[in-house]
């Protein structure tokens, strides 16, 4: 049986998270900065259809901040001379959009200098895009401040690679409080998506280390890129699209591609080696596309609040892609 020393502390943590939690809510600018949202918007709907690719690379931005330190805009941080920040890591290097992130902060910081974080700035543009080319809504509380660390070393073992397996994957989600289904339905991003040959082409020309192929991966699927895409085990160039005949659009074609084993990645492939993951996948293809999109927008809001710095944790960064001094 507890005492009563005991029932204070546990009253007293619970105190501490729940004024954590409540320090990200909806519309948490309205009164230190109302047209943040807006502002956010308008550029996003404005400037994405001139790169509508953009939209899979900054919710990936998002998806890779938030396995770091949390949703704290760590991802955004340059390497220095005494630091190799989270850009630099192998997970990273293909990522684009920080210029595209920079000029909605320039923006804020206009309207509202230093009021609004680079971590919010990340998971508003990353929703907002993926509405303007078509895609789910999710909501996305603000609040969040920004992290002062920046950790490649981190970065490289924390974020999922294209090479993990189940086990992996599972304990790298379990990790950052994401469960199975989350896993399935946050995978599901990789609908708009785009890789490069060396992300999988060890699927194609040396799985085990002998010169051979994925047996996982479907024989017709693998002919065409060796043939189409990626020519060479070299090849460091070229790009492929992660649901080919249906990257531009958001919808339920990776995972019918999952169940004809033509996954791009070993990680989407494992995606189909576990019942329970499977089990999902199947009632996503049988389903309808509104449930795709409910089930998304709710693991999206999920993983944009994992570990975020709220109150007086972080800062609020000038320039997103350095601490201030």
């Amino acid at each position: 049986m507890l005492n009563i020393g005991c029932v204070g502390i546990i009253l007293a943590i619970f105190c501490l998270v729940g004024s954590a939690q409540a320090d990200l809510k909806i519309g948490f600018y309205d009164q230190s900065c109302p047209k943040a949202e807006k502002i956010v918007s308008d550029f996003v709907n404005k400037h994405i259809h001139n790169a509508p690719s953009l939209a899979a690379t900054i919710i990936r931005m998002h998806f890779h901040d938030c396995f770091v330190r949390g949703c704290d805009a760590s991802i955004l941080i340059n390497s220095t001379s005494s630091n190799q920040a989270e850009k630099a890591a192998v997970p990273n290097q293909t990522l684009r959009g920080f210029g595209f992130i920079d000029s909605v902060k320039s923006l804020l910081e206009a309207e509202c200098p230093g009021v609004v974080s680079c971590a919010d700035v990340i998971a508003l543009v990353a929703r907002d895009s993926i509405v303007a080319t078509g895609g789910p809504s999710w909501k996305v509380p603000t609040g969040r401040r920004d992290g002062v660390i920046s950790n490649a070393s981190e970065a490289q073992s924390q974020i999922p690679a294209p090479t993990s397996n189940f086990t992996t994957l599972q304990t790298l989600f379990a990790n950052k409080g994401l469960d199975l289904k989350d896993l399935v339905l946050l995978s599901g991003a990789h609908t708009i998506g785009i890789a490069h040959c060396p992300s999988f082409s060890n699927r194609l020309y040396n799985f085990t280390g002998v010169g051979d192929q994925d047996p996982a991966l479907d024989s017709e699927y693998a002919a065409n890129l060796k043939a189409k895409k990626c020519k060479t085990s070299t090849d460091n160039t070229t790009i492929v699209e992660m649901d080919p005949g249906s990257f531009r659009t958001f919808d339920l074609s990776y995972y019918r591609l999952l169940l004809k084993r033509r996954g791009l990645f070993q990680s989407d492939s494992a995606l189909t080696t576990n019942s329970t993951t499977l089990s999902f996948i199947n009632q996503l293809v049988q389903g309808t596309l509104e449930n795709f999109y409910t089930e998304f927008a709710k693991s999206m809001e999920k993983m944009g609040q994992v570990d975020v710095k709220t109150g007086s944790s972080g800062e609020i960064r000038k320039q997103c892609w350095k601490v201030n001094s």
